[in-house]
């Protein structure tokens, strides 16, 4: 006698097959979204607080010193963006005190005084850390930390201010005022 194709006793030989199929499916599906991956850098310790603008940087060179220089301006590129902002939000903070037409020339010239923190050699920038590796394809890829005081970047902005000729002095002035204000705000708070 032949069986029939489908009968109760080759389900239940085959239910913990099928239920396994579909525990493994179903776990397939709720990580559609990829691996994380962790890269060097990336906890609290290296994010901006109320005291320190904080940058990372990863740069990739077949050769080591190209691959540090990347890595050194992105993370002072990621510091720079954090200061830009923090400097916008001053600035409209205090733009109800600003006199005249200048207003608006102050803000545009702490923008261009941020974008200077990617190119200048700043002394009390330190650097946190620095991971090199060494991939399979026989490039560098290194991540580099950085961080400075909000205080000392404030003041290195305001020496800045004081020294740059195309600013004009009621402008100057205005801007001293704010980042004076913004220092005694953080030593206030220490």
């Amino acid at each position: 006698m032949q069986q029939p194709f489908f009968s109760l006793e080759r389900a239940g030989a085959a239910f913990p097959a099928i239920l396994l199929a579909v525990i493994v499916l179903l776990s397939s599906c709720s990580n559609s979204a990829g691996t994380q991956v962790k890269t060097p850098f990336s906890g609290k310790k290296y994010m901006s607080d109320a005291r320190h603008f904080r940058g990372v940087g990863m740069g990739q060179s077949a050769n080591l010193n190209i691959a540090k220089s990347k890595a050194e301006l992105e993370s002072r590129k990621a510091m720079a963006q954090q200061v830009r902002t923090n400097l916008k939000v001053v600035s409209d903070a205090y733009s109800s005190e600003l006199v005249g037409n200048q207003a608006s020339e102050t803000v545009e010239k702490f923008e261009s005084l941020a974008r200077e923190v990617t190119n200048n050699t700043i002394g009390d920038i330190r650097q946190l850390g620095q991971d090199i590796r060494q991939l399979e394809d026989q490039t560098y890829r290194v991540h580099v930390a950085v961080e400075i005081k909000k205080k000392a970047m404030f003041r290195f902005l305001k020496d800045k201010a004081r020294n740059d000729a195309k600013i004009s002095e009621l402008a100057r002035a205005q801007m001293i005022t704010m980042l004076d204000k913004e220092i005694e705000r953080l030593e206030s708070e220490e």
